[in-house]
C-alpha cells in the first residue's frame, strides 16, 4: 500500500463534529462529477465507505454502490458511489454552486481543515519520505479553484505552489516541515509520526554525510599541505641550502619528513614528546612557513 493510500486510510476513519462533515463532504463532492446526479470514484475502500457514511448521516441518502477493477497499470480496485435523490438539496448544502465553494464551507479554521481533508482524500498524493525527494500535490481542474486551495494551505504557512500541466493545475508542497504540517491540520497523526521519524533520520544521515565529507576534505587538504612542504625541504636540499636553515627549522623539517601525514598539531605534538622541547602548532607552522618562503624565492630566482 503506498503512503497516500495509508494516509487517506487513517484519516478516514476519524470522528469528526458534524459540521464539519459538511465542509469535508463539500469537498469530496466538488472534485467528483455532479448535476443531476452525483458521482464519486476512489480507489480506496476507506474512503468509499467515508463517503458513504457521511451522505447517509448528513442527508438520509444510501449511495448505491459499484466495485470493478480498474485500467490503471496497478489495476486498483474502483469504488464508484452514485447519488440520484435529493441532489439539489444536496449541492446547495454543501455550497457548490460556482468554482469555488461558498465561505460558510470554510468560515474558520476548523471548517477549513475539514475541506483540505476531504481535499486531501480526493485529489492528493504524498510521497513516501523514504524515496529521495519530498511532494505533496492536489491535481485540480481549474485555476480558479487552484487558487482557493492555494490560498486555503498558505493561510496554514504551508508554502504552497501552483503549476500549470497541461490541462491541469497542480498545487503542490515540497518542503517537508510543511508536508509535515499539513499532515497534522488533517489529522493524519501516525502519518505525521512516521513521517517525522523518517524525515529525522535522513537529516541525521545527511548532516552525517556532510561531516564526513568535510573531515575527508580536511584530511585531503592536510595531506596536499604536508606534501608540498615535504616537496620545499627537498627542493632546499637539491638546491645545496639546507644548511642555511636555524637548529629549530631542521628539526621541524626533519619530524615534516618522517611523518609526512601528520598534522600541525600532531607533529607538534610528536616533536614536544621526543624530544623535550615544548613546541605549539603556530610554533611548527611559522618555522615551516620560513622553509616555503626561502624555497619560493629560490625558485623564482631560478626562473628568472
Amino acid at each position: 500500500m503506498s503512503f497516500t493510500a495509508v494516509v487517506k486510510d487513517e484519516v478516514s476513519k476519524l470522528e469528526i463534529p458534524e459540521t464539519e462533515k459538511i465542509s469535508e463532504l463539500s469537498a469530496i463532492v466538488r472534485n467528483g462529477e455532479y448535476g443531476e446526479d452525483i458521482r464519486i470514484v476512489t480507489e480506496n475502500n476507506a474512503v468509499a465507505r467515508l463517503i458513504y457514511s457521511l451522505f447517509k448521516d448528513l442527508f438520509n441518502v444510501y449511495p448505491k454502490v459499484s466495485v470493478k477493477r480498474g485500467y490503471n497499470y496497478n489495476k486498483n480496485m474502483l469504488y464508484t458511489l452514485e447519488v440520484k435523490q435529493k441532489t439539489s438539496h444536496i449541492l446547495k448544502s454543501l455550497g457548490i454552486f460556482g468554482s469555488v465553494p461558498e465561505s460558510f464551507i470554510y468560515a474558520d479554521e476548523d471548517l477549513l481543515m475539514a475541506y483540505l481533508k476531504g481535499l486531501f482524500l480526493m485529489k492528493a498524493s504524498v510521497n513516501d519520505p523514504k524515496t529521495s525527494r519530498y511532494h505533496l500535490e492536489f491535481n485540480l481542474d481549474i485555476l480558479d479553484y487552484a487558487q482557493f486551495v492555494q490560498k486555503s494551505l498558505n493561510y496554514f504557512n504551508l508554502n504552497s505552489k501552483i503549476l500549470h500541466r497541461e490541462h491541469r493545475y497542480v498545487v503542490y508542497i515540497k518542503e517537508a516541515e510543511k508536508i509535515g504540517d499539513f499532515l497534522r491540520i488533517i489529522g493524519a497523526v501516525k502519518a505525521v509520526l512516521y513521517f517525522e521519524d523518517i524525515r529525522i533520520y535522513r537529516d541525521h544521515k545527511n548532516m552525517t554525510n556532510r561531516l564526513n565529507n568535510c573531515e575527508q576534505a580536511n584530511v585531503d587538504k592536510i595531506i596536499e599541505t604536508a606534501n608540498d612542504q615535504v616537496k620545499d625541504i627537498e627542493f632546499l636540499k637539491k638546491m645545496d641550502v639546507y644548511d642555511l636553515l636555524s637548529d629549530k627549522e631542521k628539526e621541524v623539517s626533519e619530524y615534516r619528513i618522517k611523518y609526512p601525514e601528520a598534522s600541525l598539531v600532531e607533529l607538534s605534538e610528536i616533536i614536544s614528546m621526543e624530544t623535550g622541547n615544548k613546541i605549539t602548532k603556530s610554533g611548527v607552522y611559522h618555522r615551516l612557513n620560513k622553509i616555503r618562503q626561502m624555497a619560493v624565492k629560490l625558485k623564482e630566482k631560478s626562473e628568472n
